[in-house]
This record gives structure tokens, sequence and C-alpha cells, in this order.
């Protein structure tokens, strides 16, 4: 995974000569899924309470961490050892090292004393027109609406083939060649687990507006711009101990989070926040 070697060295350079807190714990939602958007997500503790989401329905991963082994090898590790995990092979330890890459994320941006601005709206301020093509990487059913109202055509990229197909207002594809007419592109953050990001970054060049959003884009943004990401909407914890106790209750958590919205011009970059933390 290009892409994540080299959010990796970003991290690294974050990072380094830094006193990082050990991994606490490995925060699960109920196995199996209950079937709701909050139970799609695990969260890896520090030890000075920061917390990093990661999608747990890829690749069996949930069940795998469930049954315990891989996560208890993470309690008490140096994060950055974990983080390593997420360009490994697909499964348990790769979901492990993405939350432990966004754990970190936090703990650095908690450091250098950096808040990313709230978010505005669900779809990452695309703020779509009538005649735009709008690509959707990811079948969102509830934000669809909210594409084609206002009467921008829909195409949407899809692993699954039994989705593909036209619909009313919008047409699934498994191809990601049609992304490149697209002029805006909603990507989800599951695109940096499942081996797609790549080649989805790739076939949007063109675009003038690229939004990656989810609860598991909280890694640092840097790489993501570079590769014309215009904008990242994440998950900010503002109440870690509620947060948890949703989670893994498979209750809502939204009440002890709320989301953000975070472009380049609002965002100093690592070297400048790694200068504040000196």
């Amino acid at each position: 995974m290009g892409l994540a070697a080299d959010v990796l060295d970003s991290l690294y350079r974050a990072c380094a000569g830094l006193a990082l807190p050990r991994v606490r714990a490995l925060h699960l939602p109920p196995a199996p899924w209950n079937g709701s958007k909050d139970g799609e997500f695990a969260a890896l503790e520090l030890e000075d309470g920061s917390l990093g989401l990661s999608y747990v329905l890829l690749d069996g991963a949930l069940a795998a961490l469930a049954s315990g082994g891989q996560s208890e090898d993470a309690a008490g590790a140096d994060p950055l050892e974990i983080a390593r995990w997420w360009t490994g092979p697909p499964g348990a330890r790769r979901t492990i090292g993405f939350a432990a890459v966004n754990a970190l994320t936090r703990h650095f941006f908690d450091r250098a004393a950096f808040v990313p601005p709230r978010a505005a709206d669900s779809i990452g301020g695309l703020a779509p027109r009538a005649g735009e093509h709008v690509g959707m990487v990811g079948l969102f059913p509830p934000l669809l609406h909210q594409v084609t109202a206002c009467g921008a055509r829909l195409t949407v990229l899809e692993l699954k083939a039994e989705l593909a197909g036209d619909r009313p207002g919008y047409r699934v594809t498994l191809d990601p060649g049609e992304l490149e007419s697209c002029e805006k592109v909603l990507a989800t953050s599951t695109v940096l687990l499942n081996d797609t990001v790549d080649e989805v970054l790739a076939h949007c060049r063109r675009a003038r507006a690229l939004a990656m959003i989810g609860p598991g884009a909280g890694c640092l943004p840097d790489v993501l711009y570079e590769r014309g990401v215009t904008l990242v909407g994440g998950t900010w914890i503002e109440n870690p101990e509620g947060f948890k106790r949703a989670l893994t209750a498979g209750a809502p958590w939204g009440t002890y989070a709320r989301k953000f919205a975070l472009a380049p011009r609002d965002y100093p970059g690592v070297d400048a926040l790694r200068a504040r933390t000196a």
C-alpha cells in the first residue's frame, strides 16, 4: 500500500523523539455485528486516553478480534510498532494497525493543541449542483438524496457485484475508471483499509473536489492532500469514557463525539504541528 507507507512516514516524523504512551486496550463493538452503524468500528486506546477508530466489518476482522489473541498482543505495546500492522495483509492485524495510526494522530494533535473545525454537513462540503457529475465511493443510502435532489448526476463505485446497475437517479458501477469524468467525489475512509485507496485516488485526478469522510478518517492528512483529497471528514471524540461505554454496548455514540471537516487551508501541516510540541 503506497499511501499507507507514506502516511506512516509522516507519522514517524511527527512522533520522532517524543515519549509516546503505550497501547492500553482495544475496545470492540458487540460480536457478531448488531446491524447498526455504531457497531461497525473498534477503538484502540492509548495510555493517555487517545482513541483511534477502525472499521471492523472487512475480512472477518470483528470475529477474529472478538476471539482475543491479536487484540491482546497489542496491549502494552509501542503504538508505532502496532501502526506498522496497517501495511500488512488484510485481516484483524491490519484493522488494529490502522486504529493505532488514528490513535497516534489524535495524541499528536492533542500535544500540538490542534483541534479540527466542526463539519457543516455530512457530504464533505461538496455542495453538488444541477448538471454536475458526482462520484461516490461506497454506496451510502442515507446520503444519496443529498446528491440527487439537486439534480446532480451520481455514479457510485462499489465492490459488490450484486449492487451494480442503474437505479432511479444514480448508477452503481464496479469500474473505478468511471470516476474519471466526475467533477466532485465523496469517498468513504474504508478505502484506507480495503486496498483500494491508491487506485481510487488515481481515477479522481480530474475532480476539483474530493472529500474522504467517515469515522476512520483520523490519520495525518498530509499525504491525502498531496494526492488530491480536498477535505478529510472524521470523528472527533470529546468524551472518551462515554464513547467507550457506548461502543462496547453497541449503542449510539454520537453524543460523545462530533464530526470534523479538515481542508488544507485549515491544517498547518505535520512539520508546523511538530514544532508546537517542542
